[in-house]
């Protein structure tokens, strides 16, 4: 030890360790500017640029052409593949030889026509390992090819991270050489890492951080970088230091490898499928360094998809699972949205995912894995549960803007102090891929026991939850929803992308159905298994966490809105297929009812000279009927009044237009109630600021509620387009700016209990935020909005910070605000925000953000929502059931005109929605349906069939029988038994 009386001066003896290893300062003489010894030039580099994503068959037989380092290539997006000849020398034997490689962009080596080794300098991996220690008997001269894709980690937004990518930015190799690598010194160079990093995280209070700093300083002293003999005294002293054990008490992290991989984000879908390729095949690499390593992984789709493109990667991979060290997790398709998706898309999310690692892997995951999405909605556990899963994590909630969720994170962050003693540390780059590095393993290994720092060891997810599960008593509980407070602006960016999930999750829904029926009504009907299995797994990936919310970039919503039209296009030929079994492929018009109730509603059909017309049809329970126009017991009148306002009237409802298209009465009639607030409109189009901090598509701020501006100009009156009989309608147009405008049919149909609102906006605006608003004569303290499977209240006062965090949320097709016997409904078929304000219902339509894609949701929108005053509570009113109407139209067929109408299912129930029939995954002749209470109550209800039906077995969510309890069956049918909002899934035995 030196003898000379240590320094008083923390800032100095820190600095001075800092410059040690510098990789800018004093490079001459210090640590760092050893890492490398001699190096040597390549034989030769050649390149050649693809516009396309291609393989390496096909590049590898390109003409290259010689490149210069330093040359530039692109523009974004395209692939420049090197061709990299080099010669080892033959002086380097006993050397650890490495390719040394600094460029722009993402790289993979291939090596034998095999990926080895992702390179990226923003993932700090810049050199690939030709030799751990060389040998005459290894190959010395080599051919490589580095594949390039120019864009970074994060894309390639110009100026900023989320910023629209630049399309024309260029990309450089800036080094490609051999190097011999002084592994000697990259040990020494962690543990004076490790120990300045100590003392700055401990800080100036602990004892512990001040040990730190008069260790590192005595290395300094003792280190001759020129001197490798004094190398290992240096470390002894590091190592002793390592090496002071913790207590019996002290906190346990257990690390686990981990790479979040966004499935696109401020990249296409195609790139990820790269980014799976070169995270991936570098975790593999480190796993054969390093057996005690353990990596996790999420989302099946990602595996899919290198199990297309990079087979050979995909065999190691199964290997290194079945060894336990790569571990797939989250049992989901990807990490979907945690709001938007519907019950059964989250469903399916869980189906496709454990069958696929079922299969491909023989595991189920016991864990939902979800680090990243933007709010949880309040029936993931029970959806979770049904599917296996008992455990959950997430760090997202960490994010909140407002109030601090009691979160387990790291040590200094734990909201369970005292309570749990584990928790998860995941190391490794992420959102763009990259994953961890033998530098992380490398510092992880050093701290497993360390005095002052909690215990690290190496874990999986089983380990984590299984010890947290042996402390569960002691833990506390959050019931219902977890609702990130930040990034509320997803519920409405992207209105495309929106309006065609939940157009393709209905469309979805009514070919499953109508493929079951026409399964048991036709013995030649192929049921489409693969076909639908293509189509929801196209739908299940556009729910990713950054897809569905809107919060990418312009080329993945083209790729999206692609994949909804592929699934409308080809779903509709399976639609057409099914009804065309279902009704005897006659000539006369029919419909298709896919809903569990009779309905009484007036559609559009072509009379006997091919032109559109009208009737008022009934159509029994999931079940077909002829089209017989039946009477109402009300026409609809149309009037204009003396003040050139228009009164529509059906019997149930009575409503009078302004000249602007805003409600100034809607009235129900049984009732004697006015719906609209006294001396306010309803259907007030408002216009808002909307420039959040930064996270533009993502964040609307509470503080746009202060820009609030009506809709005023009227550029077409209203106007009388329908004048009653089965439907009446007005239309109006109002200019929003001189850039947008709103044209509006407002109809009214008998029989029909509320009023619908069909809308085209054109849209050209820059950060605005454009709403509805009706003021309803209702006073409650809450609003009520549907969820997956169910419903949720949530508060229309600011009383405390957690309700005013709550100033934007979301719901599904409908919200409703009712006091005691009187309410008010809000239906949509397409729109996800809403905000219930005391006693303003406000819908959100359409936002104009600039970042991540600059042309946001420009261009034509089309959507159509309603209002329906209603007495009683809402769910005896039927809401849940008309906004079912309103998003599952009922499908015109062809069918014999002498059909008898005829329905497969009904339930006795109406809190009872059976909202799932489809083949069974595993049996041919099985089906499974689905039901759910939509209530909140305790019921008991029965499930009758027309179907031939001979057993009926509860299952799971994974269609797995429970053969212990079969279902009760009785000459009425299937009696089940409900908790309130409870899932359940039945196999029926044909």
């Amino acid at each position: 030890m030196s003898q000379q009386p240590v320094l008083k001066n923390r800032r100095t003896l820190l600095e001075r360790a800092e410059k040690f290893i510098s990789e800018i300062y004093f490079t001459d003489c210090n640590l760092r500017g050893r890492l490398y010894g001699d190096s040597c030039p390549l034989e030769s580099l050649a390149s050649f640029l693809s516009s396309k994503r291609i393989t390496f068959t096909e590049a590898s037989k390109q003409n290259f052409a010689p490149h210069k380092v330093g040359d530039t290539f692109g523009p974004t997006w395209w692939t420049c593949w090197f061709k990299v000849t080099l010669n080892i020398p033959d002086s380097w034997r006993g050397k650890e030889v490495h390719l040394l490689w600094e460029s722009d962009g993402e790289a993979m080596v291939w090596r034998d026509e095999q990926p080895v080794q992702g390179l990226t300098k923003e993932g700090e991996k810049t050199s690939y390992i030709l030799s751990d220690c060389l040998k005459d008997e290894e190959p010395h001269s080599i051919t490589l090819y580095v594949e390039v894709a120019c864009n970074g980690l994060f894309g390639a937004g110009e100026g900023s991270m989320i910023a629209a990518p630049d399309p024309n930015r260029m990309f450089s190799v800036q080094k490609a050489e051999l190097v011999v690598f002084n592994r000697e010194v990259r040990e020494l160079l962690t543990d004076f890492e490790m120990l300045i990093d100590i003392v700055k995280e401990l800080g100036e209070g602990e004892q512990r951080g001040y040990q730190a700093l008069f260790t590192v300083n005595e290395m300094v002293n003792l280190c001759d970088p020129c001197d490798p003999s004094s190398f290992s005294k240096v470390h002894s002293l590091a190592h002793n230091f390592f090496s002071q054990r913790n207590g019996e008490s002290q906190h346990n992290t257990h690390a686990m490898g981990h790479c979040h991989i966004d499935s696109a984000w401020l990249w296409p879908y195609e790139e990820t499928i790269r980014k799976c390729g070169r995270s991936w095949v570098t975790v593999i690499r480190l796993m054969e360094k390093n057996p005690e390593f353990v990596f996790t992984c999420s989302q099946a789709q990602q595996f899919q998809w290198v199990k297309s493109w990079y087979p050979g990667l995909f065999s190691q991979i199964q290997h290194y699972v079945k060894k336990g060290q790569f571990i797939p997790v989250g049992g989901a398709w990807v990490e979907m949205d945690g709001n938007l998706p519907s019950g059964e898309s989250m469903v399916r999310q869980f189906l496709e995912g454990q069958r696929f690692f079922n299969h491909e892997f023989g595991i189920h995951c016991k864990e939902f894995w979800l680090p990243d999405t933007f709010g949880y909605s309040a029936q993931l556990p029970q959806i979770m549960q049904g599917c296996g899963i008992s455990n959950f994590l997430t760090q997202k909630l960490s994010w909140n803007l407002v109030n601090t969720f009691p979160l387990v994170k790291t040590v200094k962050n734990n909201k369970d102090k005292g309570r749990a003693n584990h928790s998860a540390v995941l190391f490794g780059f992420g959102d763009g891929g990259g994953g961890p590095t033998q530098l992380m393993l490398d510092r992880l290994h050093r701290v497993r026991d360390t005095d002052g720092l909690p215990k690290v060891q190496m874990s999986s997810p089983d380990r984590l939850f299984s010890e947290l599960q042996a402390d569960s008593a002691l833990l506390c509980t959050w019931t219902g929803e977890l609702f990130l407070e930040l990034h509320n602006g997803t519920y409405t960016t992207q209105a495309q992308i929106k309006r065609g999930n939940r157009q393709c999750e209905t469309l979805l829904h009514d070919i499953e159905i109508a493929s079951s029926l026409a399964l048991c009504q036709d013995g030649t009907f192929q049921y489409p298994v693969e076909k639908l299995q293509e189509l929801w797994r196209l739908l299940l990936l556009n729910q990713f966490h950054d897809v569905i919310p809107g919060s990418c970039i312009e080329m993945v919503v083209e790729d999206a809105l692609r994949y909804y039209e592929d699934i409308r296009r080809d779903g509709s030929t399976l639609l057409h297929n099914a009804c065309g079994a279902l009704g005897s492929k006659g000539n006369s018009a029919g419909v298709f009812n896919s809903l569990p109730w009779e309905r009484h509603e007036v559609i559009q059909i072509q009379d006997g000279a091919g032109k559109p017309d009208l009737a008022l049809v009934r159509v029994p329970s999931i079940g077909l009927s002829p089209v017989k126009d039946t009477q109402p017991g009300t026409q609809v009148s149309v009037s204009i009044q003396a003040d050139g306002t228009i009164l529509m009237e059906n019997g149930i409802l009575q409503t009078v237009i302004n000249k602007d298209g805003t409600l100034a009465s809607l009235y129900l009639i049984s009732a004697n109630r006015e719906a609209i607030y006294d001396s306010c409109y309803g259907n007030q189009f408002i216009m808002f600021d909307d420039v959040p901090l930064y996270w533009d598509a993502w964040d609307v701020m509470d503080y746009h509620l202060q820009t609030r501006k009506p809709v005023l100009e009227v550029v077409q009156p209203v106007r009388v387009v329908s004048s009653g009989g089965l439907r009446g309608s007005v239309s109006f147009t109002l200019r929003i700016s001189d850039k947008s405008t709103i044209t509006q049919e407002i109809v009214m149909d008998a029989m029909c209990p509320y009023i619908k609102f069909n809308t085209e906006v054109k849209w050209a605006e820059s950060h605005k935020f454009l709403k509805v608003e009706f003021p309803v004569r209702v006073h409650s303290p809450s609003a009520t909005y549907e969820i997956q499977f169910g419903h949720l209240q949530r508060p229309t006062h600011r009383n405390t910070s957690w309700d005013w965090a709550r100033f934007e949320v979301w719901g599904h097709k409908w919200a409703d605000l009712s006091e005691h016997n009187f309410g008010v409904a809000l239906l949509n078929d397409c729109k996800y925000g809403y905000s219930v304000h005391k006693n303003t219902m406000t819908l959100s339509l359409l936002r104009a953000t600039k970042a991540p894609d600059a042309n946001a949701d420009m261009g034509t929108h089309h959507f159509t929502y309603a209002v329906m005053p209603h007495t009683g509570s809402f769910q005896d009113a039927s809401v849940i059931q008309c906004a079912y109407n309103l998003n599952f139209p009922l499908r015109s067929i062809r069918c014999t005109p002498d059909t008898v109408p005829w329905n497969a299912f009904s339930i006795s129930s109406a809190a009872v929605i059976l909202e799932t029939i489809k083949r069974a995954e595993d049996r041919k002749g099985a089906l499974v349906v689905r039901l759910y209470e939509s209530h909140g109550s305790s019921v008991t209800a029965t499930l009758c069939t027309t179907l031939p039906v001979r057993e009926a077995w509860p299952c799971d969510l994974l269609e797995r029988q429970d053969p212990t309890q079969p279902a009760h069956i009785t000459s009425e049918g299937i009696i089940l038994n409900f908790n309130p909002f409870q899932i359940v899934s039945l196999l029926l035995i044909l």
